[in-house]
């Protein structure tokens, strides 16, 4: 593997560009008026790991958005590393907030990127760190060196929950089986210390409607004499938090996995600056749960989020009335232990419970997953590991993130392997953000590491 760098510079320009390109396609799966787009999408994927060198591909047909498959299989003997990401982005919305279109591709430098960053939608999350693997695979078989077996697993449905990919799995244990599973959609501490992500959260996603009298009303007329959706639900929310921040559902924390003084002490040691941390965020004081600091809050600590709020009128001017309903979007994330199904099902009782008389409530389950933890001592973490240390020349520290990639509970249930979490984005890289972008030196990066990966983990298994 000693000409991966060369490789790497000889075809940078190349690399950013078919991701430019890939990056054009605004493949929102959450909205249907991006359908065809989602569709064309996954047939580029699928011409890029032909070209790449995959002896097999085939685009597999769902009840949503169809999933990419692709294999090199060189010896049943050798180890098989299943690649799992999406080709699918999150909504662009607020368009006005981005400095370019989300969906023009541009490089531009920024405070931690000083090399260059492309800002598009989709460029961290995840078209970007999904592409790594494809042009590692590709300088792999272009040089002879691929050392195991390899497949690839692409869906188009992760930004709205996987929905289709469980019934998939289940159905392909024998075409997806590997000895381990490889996923970059997380990140990293810095460009100059790399890390592992070992725990992540896991999501239960709803939606809640709050209705009052059937139509709206004049609030003059009827102000203090009927209920109010809007003011009742901004009740009934405020109250799932007490004064020290905790989540006041009956049972919520019955199961959250408490960790010791000691694992929290090896968490702080990785680097972070409360300041910096503040700076970015344009904010004078962090918030959260008494009794942890900021990286066990988001990270190891459940979560109650509102992510939408609306009813009534929001137009240009003054309408006085009340509004007949008002609705919210809720995310929890979780920690380990916690079953989604389960704390769905509390947050559904108690919410219904907690609605005064005058109006009707009703939680819509959206979607959903389990959080994971992945040991650090598997042969999986410490080939990723020793990738790093030989790439960025430290080695890599494990972290817990707070986000939730749903399907890695699903993949050692069903395949009954462990996943990798190979990140190289930054949490300045915006995503779900509007100007998304995704760092040159990061997407390079990436690509001269995983062919590392691989080398490593073949070897560990001698």
């Amino acid at each position: 593997m000693e000409n991966i760098k060369s490789y790497v510079q000889q075809n940078k320009d190349r690399f950013i560009n078919e991701l430019i390109e890939l990056l054009k396609m605004p493949s929102v799966s959450a909205d249907a008026a991006y359908s065809q787009d989602v569709i064309e999408t996954s047939e580029a994927v699928k011409v890029s790991l032909e070209k790449a060198g995959c002896d097999f591909v085939e685009i597999c047909e769902t009840a949503g958005y169809p999933i990419v498959y692709g294999e090199k299989i060189i010896d049943k003997n050798l180890p098989t590393i299943l690649v799992y990401g999406h080709y699918d982005v999150q909504p662009a919305d607020p368009i006005e907030l981005w400095t370019s279109p989300p969906f023009e591709p541009v490089v531009k430098t920024t405070e931690t990127h000083p090399e260059g960053a492309i800002f598009a939608r989709g460029a961290c999350d995840d078209k970007g760190q999904m592409y790594m693997h494809v042009k590692a695979f590709e300088y792999m078989v272009q040089n002879n060196n691929l050392p195991c077996n390899v497949k690839f697993m692409i869906e188009g449905e992760e930004e709205v929950g996987s929905v289709n990919l469980k019934t998939f799995v289940e159905n392909n244990h024998d075409k997806l089986k590997n000895d381990v599973i490889l996923i970059s959609d997380t990140g990293m501490i810095s460009n100059q210390q790399p890390s592992i992500t070992t725990g992540l959260r896991g999501l239960s996603y709803v939606e809640v409607e709050v209705t009052g009298p059937n139509r709206d009303l004049h609030s003059g007329l009827y102000g203090g004499a009927v209920a109010n959706p809007i003011n009742i639900l901004a009740k009934m929310i405020a109250s799932l938090h007490d004064e020290n921040n905790h989540i006041t559902i009956p049972g919520f924390y019955d199961k959250v996995e408490e960790l010791s003084l000691e694992e929290r002490a090896e968490m702080a040691k990785a680097p972070f600056s409360l300041e910096k941390y503040k700076k970015a965020l344009d904010l004078n004081d962090v918030y959260g749960e008494k009794g942890y600091v900021t990286n066990e809050r988001n990270s190891i600590r459940p979560t109650l989020d509102v992510n939408g709020i609306w009813g009534g009128y929001t137009g240009e001017g003054a309408k006085t009335v009340i509004a007949s309903q008002a609705f919210a979007k809720i995310s929890m994330r979780l920690v380990p232990n916690q079953d989604w199904e389960e704390i769905t099902e509390l947050f559904t009782k108690h919410f219904e419970s907690i609605a005064p008389a005058g109006v009707t409530v009703k939680v819509k389950p959206h979607h959903g997953g389990q959080g994971y933890v992945t040991p650090i001592d598997s042969i999986g973490y410490k080939a990723a590991n020793m990738a790093y240390t030989e790439t960025f020349g430290v080695p890599a520290i494990p972290v817990r993130s707070g986000g939730s990639i749903p399907i890695v509970a699903l993949f050692e249930k069903e395949l009954k392997s462990k996943t990798i979490l190979m990140g190289f984005g930054l949490d300045s890289d915006a995503i779900h953000s509007p100007n998304e972008h995704f760092g040159i030196f990061n997407f390079l990066k990436g690509i001269e590491t995983i062919p590392l990966f691989y080398k490593y983990f073949v070897e560990l298994n001698k």
